[in-house]
């Protein structure tokens, strides 16, 4: 059986996590502006890998988890986006629950990438899961991810500094509809 992609919307194919991504996870955040907001992510297969078997992990044990994102017919991912299932210890409601997150590479900025595929995961979410609270962490400072989140319904409930670094986030939520 060949394998299909989970999700297609006009632009791109929408694909669960496999073990080949590797090296295009690494390609994908390797920009520096890419790395900007997000926090202490290395560009490193190290760093990526661990991502790759969060992600998974969550597909494996909920059902769903972030998709790497490519144009159809190529190889090359070109975002990571979706609703996975999230632990951070921020607490404020943030733990313990499905979370959005979007990453595109730079080259994809100013192509409207994360709010049509997020428009697509969000729907195939509520779909396959019903319709749950959904939450989201941008960094204070990244106007275009909180516009994205904007239009897809979120809305911000709380703000604190980032142990690591101190950099503010906010927090955001999309409920029920």
């Amino acid at each position: 059986m060949t394998e299909q992609p989970v999700l297609t919307t006009e632009r791109f194919e929408l694909w669960r996590p496999r073990a080949s991504d590797l090296d295009g996870l690494v390609q994908l955040i390797a920009d520096e502006e890419t790395r900007r907001f997000l926090g202490p992510a290395r560009a490193d297969a190290p760093s990526q890998w661990d991502r790759l078997l969060r992600n998974a992990g969550s597909w494996s044990l909920y059902g769903y988890g972030t998709f790497m994102v490519r144009r159809p017919g190529e190889d090359a991912i070109v975002a990571s986006c979706g609703v996975f299932h999230s632990w951070r210890g921020l607490g404020h409601g943030m733990d313990d629950q499905p979370e959005a997150g979007w990453i595109v590479h730079r080259d994809g900025r100013g192509q409207a990438i994360a709010g049509e595929v997020m428009r697509a995961a969000i729907a195939w979410f509520e779909r396959t899961h019903g319709p749950r609270r959904i939450v989201c962490m941008i960094e204070e400072g990244n106007h275009a991810s909180e516009k994205v989140a904007t239009r897809l319904g979120f809305a911000r409930y709380h703000t604190q500094a980032a142990e690591e670094d101190g950099a503010v986030l906010n927090f955001y939520e999309r409920l029920p509809r």
